[in-house]
């Protein structure tokens, strides 16, 4: 199976969505079952309830799960593992304190090189670990003798020396798997295919890989890193970036199938522009996807929202709004490019009607002639009919008019506007 593997530590940003819809999309692609796993085993980290988050925006996008596990559930599995590496000698108990640790890594900042653990527990013997076991310890990894290599579908054939990798902490103190150790060992129990993450995690691959054929997994995973996804100035969006953030960008008013569209589209190749779900798993192709960082254009991003909304029927609904007004709505639609923007266009011309004192004579006049009479069923024999029977012409009937219709000095046609309130307008300005 494909899996997503989320950390419930925090909201959900636009890099996870997209690695959550690409391992989806594959799954389809391979008929192979979607996993997701919550990586909870960071106590302090984890967050109450962003578990339950998570999984609400994966419904949201229509992101189908066959299964939803937890990493904490595993950990007399990756205990067991951890045991059996202990007892074939290919990890090792490691005394060394935080503090001895700390001034290996000044020593090497000094020396202007990496740090590197020092092999110092390495070779004790089992009756040296016997006679400290009252001591604090964490287990470690024994470095591999040989590079670790691999394909990834994006960035191509990488390899990682033995000085690149080293003698990793797979236990911690408290007997918490670390993140490497733990995401290895699962990826080995769910049998999983195919990985697909985001390139912060490349380093992270050979450790797990290590991980593996030190306990004798034999099968090849496949690797796909995507690039990072950078803001308007160039840099790796953060939480600081209001952008990054899917729930943002859903209260904003970004429709959750635009903004899929527009991760599926980030630094891709694709046939068309504009398109679903079901339609990108016909043409996703993982190769075709730049190696090199995309960046994040709101404003692309408001255009596809907007071609989505162009093709919603029933815009009131997504408004929350009455369904009459659905076609005031799509004539609104070339103003505004979000909900958000839309409701609050639609919500003006719906608002109560203020004094204005540039034009409030020829408004009341306007006012009355529309109240004491039917209304035409076409705006141009509306607009002629309250010409003649109140002498207004050119500005000072257009803008009166405008404010009378839309309570605003600007916006879309008149003609366009007027059949779809005609029905409201007496009722808005009474």
């Amino acid at each position: 199976m494909l899996r997503f593997a989320p950390s419930p530590t925090g909201d959900m940003h636009i890099g996870n969505l997209r690695v959550a819809l690409f391992n989806y999309i594959v799954a389809k692609q391979k008929n192979e079952k979607y996993l997701v796993r919550i990586e909870d085993t960071d106590n302090e980290r984890n967050i109450e309830g962003k578990d339950k988050a998570i999984l609400d925006i994966l419904n949201t996008f229509n992101i189908k799960y066959d299964q939803v596990v937890y990493q904490s559930e595993n950990f007399k599995l990756h205990w067991k593992f951890a045991t059996d590496l202990l007892t074939q000698k290919k990890a090792f108990v490691c005394f060394c304190s935080a503090d001895d640790i700390e001034k290996q890594r000044e020593i090497a900042q000094k020396e202007k090189r990496p740090y590197r653990y020092s092999g110092k527990c390495e070779e004790l013997s089992d009756v040296e670990v016997l006679e400290r076991e009252d001591e604090p310890f964490v287990v470690r990894l024994k470095k591999p003798q040989n590079s670790i290599k691999f394909k990834d579908i994006i960035k191509g054939e990488m390899e990682f020396s033995p000085f690149d990798i080293d003698s990793f902490v797979i236990l911690r103190q408290n007997k918490i798997p670390t993140y490497n150790f733990a995401c290895a060992v699962d990826d080995m129990i769910y049998d999983i295919s195919l990985i697909i993450r985001g390139e912060d995690h490349l380093s992270n691959t050979p450790k797990q890989i290590a991980i593996q054929k030190a306990l004798g997994y034999e099968k090849t995973i496949e690797y796909a890193h995507l690039p990072i996804i950078l803001n308007s100035e160039g840099k790796k969006m953060s939480k600081r970036d209001e952008a990054s953030s899917v729930m943002w960008l859903l209260e904003e008013g970004f429709l959750p199938e635009a903004i899929a569209n527009y991760l599926i589209l980030l630094g891709n190749k694709t046939p068309k522009e504009i398109f679903n779900l079901e339609e990108a798993i016909k043409f996703f192709d993982l190769k075709k996807l730049s190696k090199a960082p995309a960046k994040f254009d709101i404003d692309k991003l408001r255009f596809i929202n907007r071609e989505h909304l162009k093709q919603t029927d029933d815009l009131a609904s997504l408004l929350q709004i009455h369904k009459s007004l659905n076609n005031l709505a799509k004539v609104y639609l070339e103003e505004a490019s979000t909900l958000k923007e839309l409701k609050s266009k639609i919500d003006e011309v719906l608002a109560p009607r203020e004094k204005n004192e540039e034009w409030q004579t020829e408004i009341d006049l306007i006012k009355k002639e529309i109240l004491e009479n039917e209304l035409e069923n076409d705006y141009n024999e509306f607009k002629n009919r309250i010409s003649k029977n109140t002498g207004l012409k050119g500005k000072k009937l257009f803008m009166p008019l405008r404010l009378v219709l839309t309570n605003q000095s600007h916006g879309p046609n008149i003609s366009d506007i007027y059949p779809a309130i005609k029905n409201l307008i007496k009722e808005l300005i009474r």
